[in-house]
């Protein structure tokens, strides 16, 4: 089966200043790609897209509905660090930038989001 690999690295979705409108569109996504086949292998969050696995965050229902569904949540830890955010996780596991590596390079597909 085909292993596709999201990477989110904006608090949101799409190039707009509209910060409302980016955390809508992340969270209609993240809804609607529960019902995808096949699921992502991964979702990979780094830079701003830490903050989207985090307490407060809009999309932690969400996230944790891919988690359960066997999406790997990957969290970067030099990104969580930077914004202070480490005790703040409420989804997935915190790795390196080494497990990021190493679930785009498994992958058939990466795509950012």
């Amino acid at each position: 089966m085909k292993s596709i690999v999201y990477l989110i690295t904006s608090e949101g979705m799409g190039n707009t200043s509209g910060t409302e409108l980016k955390k809508k569109l992340i969270g209609k996504f993240l809804t609607l790609l529960q019902d995808a086949r096949p699921l992502p292998s991964a979702i990979c969050l780094y830079t701003d897209g830490v903050k989207l696995a985090c307490q407060g965050s809009p999309v932690i229902e969400p996230l944790k509905k891919l988690e359960s569904l066997g999406v790997r949540i990957i969290l970067c830890q030099t990104c969580l660090e930077f914004f202070g955010l480490e005790s703040q996780v409420a989804v997935g596991i915190v790795g390196g930038m080494g497990d990021i590596i190493t679930c785009m390079t498994e992958a058939d597909s990466v795509v950012t989001v």
